[in-house]
């Protein structure tokens, strides 16, 4: 810190905060003594002010013993890490007292800019840097105003300004520069720092300044700024399209004046990540910005192809996993440039005015995605190595949210692919109710949800009506939904109501998420709604397991919510379920739906219901328009969730179709009930039916009459098969057995399995109900 002999750091107040050695030997006076004083009181009485304001120059010092010695003394400002001032250094060497000071030369030519000026804004000292970037002539300057000599628009105004602010309120002040670029060179930029320097009576006497340059500060602030921005800018959606434009627009045109990003092939479709050409690397243009007015195409097109041989830029940063800079007069630019006019004519004249250049791989986990291209065609700046280090930033950064958006959309994919896998294509026709339905998947950044619907034909005409959702989203959700759909096709199967039905999907859910998290407490949960609806009563039967209520609307009537006893959802176990019962008219529309259609952050759940109740209610075609309708009017704008809509509207069975009979518990009753199925048939002109229906007659009212309780009912129901229904008042079910050679029963119901497309058993409130469908035969 010594300057010659003795230093001293002052700050920006003038108040001494560093006292070296050698300014104790040459003042007398210690550091304890010095620091913490005004500098002023170091001085003779006699100083001149604006030397003193400059802090450079020959001044007279006060020995501590009293007698005065000369000094010149040199001036370098320090400041911190962020460019603000911090004080000056100042070192003093002695003088014989006469002629001009050397500290005056070095004070002329410092690169520092550094004025004094008086309190009526007079210039008393002004070095050749000062006049530089103040904008004023080099000479004459000392003695003039600062109105006179400062140009208006060159900063005139703003030091004038601050002149008056330091003499008016005696306190520092500071204030910026910005120069643009000249044709031949970069932007630059300077601070200015003011400071009073008070006499005796604490009244300002002069006022110093200094100029320092802040071009490299405001680059590193700039870069820091654009990083920010960055993450905040770049990966804002799971799209790997707008992810790189958000790249390209990020950069331009601040940082480049055309930027692009080519991808791979892999990247923007199916391949494999490997897939490099031979002969170079083949790219596809996912996006691009320019920021030059009037500047002619790229060459290039969104989403076309390009091929780039070993030696170009693109080939060379994706080859060597590192940026690529290039420069105009570089004789791989040359060369480049020569092969992609051969390549691609039409931008020919873009690429001439390319200036500099740096391609980036985009990296991210080790994979190589693809390249990113910064130009500059009118920027006066050849791209520095810290201009490479942003790029490479900027770059990973962005490979990192292409590479998250390439997961999300392969993880999406596969649950989709999985979720449509698992729920059915197209319900078949049945004769009690026609159906249609909708399943849009989520396109939210949590992935696909486990929302599922079924059809599920059950005996006696009956149909089930499911609709369903498992908490959380992508594959393990879409695999949870499957084991729930095909656990409810099996419990169906079983002909249980609706309450224990729910019951027993419950204790699976429990299980279920006992077993994946090795954990007494479930994690795992659904809700389901769980409906069956006979078309030869009319009674619909439906239980709810947390699961939204469905939707009814009555013929001529308008739509309303079905009050539906609520149980808990699945998984949380140990809750009754409750069934609920209505009677339907035929022609009832049912409408059941997952919580996607109606639920949201935003949205108000019973207006919702009221907006979906009145878009059931509207007349129209058929289901299909119904559900579009529904989706129309219903639907939030952006859904972030699953949602399947399922309708039906309801039919009968009329007496047309259905033929019941009263058996005694007699056993010869069992040949009057086969005369009565066979006149049936007859009546429905399926008499090719009767052999194999009087078989299945008598097995079934015969066991009903040996096994079972009165009262004894044969029914036959003509629908898409024939089916034949004995039921009675027993709750023992009958099970299928093989007879041996010698025994004497055992071997009806084989026969009526081998003879039927398939049988059954079901239980009722008030026994249960044996079953068995024929294919219909050719009417007569």
């Amino acid at each position: 810190m010594d300057h010659g002999g003795a230093a001293a750091i002052i700050d920006p107040h003038g108040t001494v905060t560093g006292w070296s050695e050698g300014a104790r030997s040459l003042t007398g006076y210690s550091a304890q003594e010095a620091v913490g004083r005004p500098a002023r009181e170091l001085l003779a009485q006699d100083a001149p002010a604006a030397v003193v304001a400059a802090l450079t120059g020959r001044v007279v010092l006060r020995h501590r013993d009293g007698h005065t010695l000369s000094l010149s003394l040199t001036a370098s400002p320090v400041t911190g890490a962020a460019g603000e001032p911090l004080g000056f250094v100042v070192g003093g060497t002695p003088t014989d007292g006469g002629g001009p000071s050397p500290a005056i030369g070095a004070f002329e030519q410092a690169s520092v800019g550094m004025c004094v000026f008086d309190t009526d804004q007079r210039y008393l000292l002004s070095n050749t840097t000062a006049n530089r970037i103040l904008g004023v002539p080099e000479h004459e300057v000392v003695g003039r105003l600062v109105a006179d000599v400062a140009p208006e628009d060159g900063g005139g105004r703003e030091l004038r300004e601050s002149l008056a602010k330091v003499v008016r309120t005696g306190k520092p002040d500071q204030y910026d520069i910005d120069a643009p670029a000249p044709a031949d060179g970069p932007e630059r930029a300077w601070s200015v720092y003011l400071w009073p320097v008070l006499d005796t009576d604490g009244r300002v006497s002069v006022v110093g300044l200094v100029v320092f340059d802040r071009t490299e500060q405001r680059g590193l602030r700039r870069r820091v700024a654009l990083l920010n921005e960055a993450a905040t800018r770049i990966g804002t959606t799971l799209d790997v399209v707008r992810t790189a434009e958000e790249l390209t627009t990020l950069v331009v045109p601040g940082f480049a004046d055309f930027a692009s990003v080519d991808l791979l092939h892999w990247v923007l479709g199916p391949g494999d990540p490997s897939s490099l050409v031979g002969d170079g690397v083949a790219l596809r243009r996912a996006a691009y910005t320019s920021g030059v007015k009037n500047a002619p195409p790229p060459g290039l097109k969104l989403g076309a192809p390009s091929v780039h041989p070993p030696f170009s830029p693109t080939a060379r940063a994706i080859a060597e996993g590192r940026v690529t800079r290039v420069n105009a007069g570089d004789p791989e630019f040359a060369r480049w440039i020569a092969d992609s006019d051969r390549r691609y004519p039409a931008g020919r004249d873009f690429r001439a005015r390319i200036r500099s250049l740096l391609a980036v791989p985009l990296r991210a986990r080790g994979t190589t995605l693809g390249v990113a291209i910064f130009s500059r065609l009118t920027h006066p700046d050849e791209y520095t190595d810290g201009d490479m280090g942003l790029a490479e930033e900027l770059a990973s950064r962005a490979a990192l949210s292409v590479d998250n958006a390439l997961r999300y959309s392969r993880e999406r994919a596969t649950a989709l692919t999985l979720q449509q896998s698992l729920l059915p294509r197209a319900p078949r026709a049945q004769a009690a109710v026609t159906v249609a339905h909708r399943y849009l998947p989520s396109r939210s950044a949590a992935g696909i949800g486990g929302d599922w619907f079924d059809v599920i034909p059950l005996s006696g005409s009956r149909v089930a009506l499911v609709v369903g959702d498992v908490v959380g989203h992508g594959i393990q959700s879409s695999a949870t939904m499957g084991r729930l759909r095909t656990a409810v096709r099996t419990l169906a199967d079983v002909d249980l109501p609706p309450d224990e039905l729910l019951t027993h999907l419950d204790d699976l859910v429990t299980h279920l998420a006992a077993d994946e998290h090795n954990a007494e407490i479930p994690e795992l949960g659904a809700t389901c709604l769980y409906a069956v609806y006979d078309p030869v009563a009319r009674r619909l039967a439906m239980a709810s397991a947390g699961h939204p209520p469905p939707v009814l609307v009555r013929p001529g009537r308008a739509g309303r919510v079905v009050q539906v006893a609520t149980g808990p959802p699945l998984g949380i176990g140990g809750l009754p379920f409750e069934s609920t019962e209505l009677l339907l008219p035929e022609g009832s529309l049912l409408a059941l739906y997952t919580d996607g259609l109606i639920g949201g952050p935003d949205r108000d759940i019973d207006e919702a219901t009221a907006q979906l109740s009145a878009a059931l209610s509207a007349p129209a075609d058929d289901l299909d328009a119904v559900c579009d309708t529904v989706l129309r009017t219903v639907l939030p704008e952006r859904p972030d969730d699953d949602v399947v809509v399922l309708l039906a509207r309801t039919h009968a069975l009329g007496t047309d179709s259905v033929a019941t009979w009263e058996i005694p518990a007699d056993p010869a009753s069992v040949a009057t009930a086969r005369q009565a199925a066979t006149e049936q048939l007859a009546a429905w002109g399926l008499t090719a039916a009767s052999f194999i229906t009087e078989l299945v007659v008598s097995e079934l009212v015969t066991n009903a009459i040996r096994y079972g309780e009165p009262p004894i009912r044969l029914r036959l129901i003509r629908d898409h098969t024939l089916i034949c229904e004995v039921s009675d008042a027993s709750s023992t079910s009958p099970h299928l057995r093989r007879a041996h050679a010698y025994d004497e029963g055992g071997r009806g119901l084989l026969l009526v399995a081998q003879l039927t497309r398939r049988w059954g058993s079901r239980q009722t409130g008030g026994g249960k109900t044996i079953w068995a469908e024929q294919v219909l035969p050719p009417p007569d």
